[in-house]
C-alpha cells in the first residue's frame, strides 16, 4: 500500500472577527490560501459562506507517498491555521489511501 499514496483533506472554518466587509474578509482569506499552497503544498478552496463577511470555510488537500508524512504535513497545517485565525479555526482532517479511496468509490458506484 505505501506506493499507491495517500491523501488529506482538512474542513477548516474560520471565523473573522475583526472583519467589517466582504472585501476584508477576502483580503484576509486571499492571503492564507496563498499561505497554505505555497508553503504547505496544499491546494485549496473555499467552498462555502462566500456570502458572510466573518466566516469562510475552506478544503485543503496535501498528497504524499507515505501515511505519516500526510499526517505530519496537516498536523503543520493545522496549527498554522490555529495561530493565523484571531478566533480559532475549527478543522476535521481525513487521512485516506488513494487504494482505500478507490475501493470506496468502486462500492459506492456499485451502490453497495
Amino acid at each position: 500500500m505505501s506506493g499507491n499514496g495517500f491523501i488529506a483533506v482538512l474542513v477548516v472554518d474560520l471565523h473573522f472577527p475583526e472583519a467589517g466587509s466582504l472585501k476584508g474578509k477576502r483580503k484576509d482569506l486571499q492571503s492564507i490560501k496563498a499561505i497554505v499552497s505555497g508553503r504547505f503544498g496544499a491546494t485549496v478552496s473555499e467552498v462555502s459562506y462566500q456570502d458572510l463577511w466573518q466566516r469562510a470555510r475552506l478544503v485543503a488537500c496535501i498528497a504524499g507517498g507515505t501515511a505519516s508524512l500526510v499526517s505530519q504535513r496537516a498536523e503543520h497545517l493545522e496549527r498554522w491555521l490555529d495561530s493565523r485565525s484571531p478566533a480559532g479555526a475549527a478543522i476535521d482532517r481525513i487521512v485516506v489511501s488513494v487504494e482505500d479511496l478507490r475501493d470506496l468509490v468502486s462500492t459506492l458506484e456499485l451502490g453497495g
